[in-house]
Order: structure tokens, then sequence, then C-alpha cells
């Protein structure tokens, strides 16, 4: 496999022994002839999720020595891509890697970082309306005109990662980061599925009040953001 690859697809793990194996074999059959390293970041799960990891020469693992959280490991697993075009998806089989090369081919059309929204989300009314009040607030207070930023699949191009600082809460505001450095933001609607093992790791506590403190912090923070250029010789 190249030293560049074409698309990097990072993946955090946190206790998904028995989705693991079944979203490699998704991955592997939505991206058949393509160049691609699948980079899996275990987030201290206490189950055998890096046990049950299918390992070859496109696979690569990263094993924090102890749970940090979703935004340290989407952080890590972007930061150690390798392809031009990085792409991010959770490990709960819910995100469906078919809808990769259509998020992909959108980046030909000009833009930085395609973000996919569920249109039909396959979880619980409560869990629906809290979701889109949360989504509502967060783009109107922070102005990303993103609609499902809790969607965690997304494609990138590889330069767009400079934009992102690393904070509990990050992986909430990625377009939010992206966009306040002038790269081009855009969403499509993706296939959403129910999940089928393992649990939901959030709550309302740290979807809600959470999100509510770090948006004045991402608000700050992209008001005080420089971007420079150097002028060719």
């Amino acid at each position: 496999m190249s030293a560049t690859p074409a698309i990097s697809v990072v993946v955090p793990l946190y206790n998904e022994e028995d989705n693991v194996a079944e979203l490699q074999a998704q991955i592997e059959r939505a991206l058949a002839g393509r160049e691609y390293e699948l980079v899996l970041v275990d987030d201290g799960s206490s189950d055998q999720t890096v046990a049950r990891v299918r390992k070859s020469d496109r696979v690569r693992l990263l094993c924090f020595e102890k749970n940090a959280g979703q935004s340290a490991a989407m952080h890590a697993g972007i930061h150690a891509a390798r392809g031009d075009v990085i792409a991010t998806l959770d490990g709960d089989l819910q995100n469906d890697p078919a809808d990769i090369p259509a998020l992909v081919a959108r980046l030909d059309e000009g833009w930085d970082l395609v973000c996919g929204y569920r249109a039909k989300r396959k979880d619980t009314a409560f869990k629906r309306l809290q979701s889109r009040l949360a989504n509502a607030v967060r783009s109107r207070f922070v102005g990303d005109g993103v609609r499902d930023t809790g969607c965690t699949l997304k494609v990138m191009r590889r330069e767009c990662r400079e934009a992102l600082l690393l904070f509990t809460g990050m992986h909430r505001f990625i377009p939010a980061l992206i966009g306040s450095m002038g790269w081009r933001v855009t969403e499509m609607p993706v296939n959403h599925r129910p999940r089928v093992h393992g649990v939901s790791k959030y709550g309302f506590g740290n979807r809600a009040w959470r999100a509510t403190m770090d948006m004045f912090g991402v608000r700050w923070l992209n008001s005080r953001r420089v971007r420079y250029r150097i002028k060719p010789e």
C-alpha cells in the first residue's frame, strides 16, 4: 500500500467488540477498488474490541492507555492519517460506510469538508428531539450552518485538520472549527441505522450541559482565529 493512500478512514472505538469485525467488512466492501487505509483508535476499551480487530496491511490500530473520550480518539486518528482525504465514522455500525464514496465525490465540487446528516434517524423520539434542539441552538450560536454535527460521518481534505484544536467536546464542533479558518463546508444526507450491539456512550448531561458550555468557548476561539498565507516567491 502507498505511504500516502487516497483515503484514510478514521474510526474511534470504545467497547465495540460485537461491531468491529462487521464494521471492517463493510468498509472493505464500500471502498473496494480504492486505495485506502483504516485507522482504528481504541479509546481504552475494557472488552475484547482490540482482540477482534482483523489485522492487515491496510489497518493501523492506535490504542490509548486509558479512556480519554471521543474527541481525543478522533483527534489522534485524524492527525495520524496519511491519506489525502480523511473520512470519519462511528464504530457502532449506525453510520453506513457505503455513504463514504458519495461524500468523497462532493469534495470534487470544490468543498473542503462534507458533513453527513441523518435524514431519517433510527433513535428514540426523545433522543431525536433532544438532538434537534441542541443542533439548532449550536448552529445559530457558532454559525457553522450544519444541521447535525452529532453525525460522525464526515469527509475532509487532509489540510483541514490544521484547524482542529484538541479539547473535550471538540468532535461536536469540527464544522465550526474548520469553517472558521476559511475552509468550505457543506452537508448531505446519509443513511442511519439502529444500534444492534452495545449501548450509547452519551446521556442528557454530556449532550446538553457540556455542549452548551463548549459553545461559548468555541465562539470565543473562532472570534480570535488568525489565518495567514505566505506569498509565493
